[in-house]
């Protein structure tokens, strides 16, 4: 059975920084696929600061062109209402010793918020990535607090993080500003025929 990491998010928009950690995340936990799962309606994300569910998806299919190991999925873009990793996990139906879930440190830590948290973890294997700049300690308070009520152990995987955002490139969008070595060629040339980012004020 394929060993697949699930790999959500906004992406708004997709950059290199998510293709290099998907990448070497993939190299080092010898995965088979990694899943990238545009979210339709994110919960912890106002909808008005998001590009729409279906060009946030094109871009992602663009990003992943020609990657043997890269799937992007529409997942939830079928599925109506909140975008929970629950509902997207249990909808995949692969046992947790082949399905992990990659996530920041941050939103490890932030991980007590999301809907049924510890049916999360039963689910999938979740897959730390500290980023760039952030110092994760799996023994810290914090940290503990979040193993302690989902019953699980998170796995830890070092990958290199790019300091590149998202918001940095919106606004770059939005003020007409180069776009180039950020993002793949591709999704920059999607973001300028589809305008998007423009009508932002943050």
């Amino acid at each position: 059975m394929a060993r697949t990491a699930v790999f959500g998010g906004s992406f708004n928009p997709v950059h290199y920084g998510h293709l290099l950690l998907a990448d070497e995340v993939a190299e080092a936990l010898s995965l088979d696929r990694v899943l990238f799962v545009p979210a339709a309606a994110p919960p912890h994300k106002p909808a008005s600061q998001l590009a729409p569910a279906a060009d946030r998806y094109a871009m992602v299919a663009l990003a992943v062109a020609g990657h043997p190991k890269f799937v992007v999925s529409d997942i939830e873009l079928r599925r109506s209402g909140p975008s929970y990793t629950v509902d997207t996990l249990e909808a995949l139906g692969l046992p947790r010793p082949v399905l992990f879930l990659l996530m920041g440190s941050e939103t490890f830590l932030d991980l007590l918020t999301w809907r049924a948290p510890r049916r999360v973890a039963r689910l999938a294997q979740l897959t730390v990535v500290p980023r760039l700049g952030s110092v994760f300690d799996p023994e810290s308070a914090a940290a503990r607090k979040v193993v302690h009520e989902v019953g699980e152990e998170p796995l830890v995987v070092h990958a290199t993080s790019l300091p590149i955002s998202a918001s940095d490139l919106r606004r770059r969008a939005r003020e007409g500003r180069s776009l180039a070595y950020r993002l793949p060629p591709a999704v920059g040339e999607y973001i300028e025929a589809k305008r998007l980012y423009r009508g932002e004020s943050s």
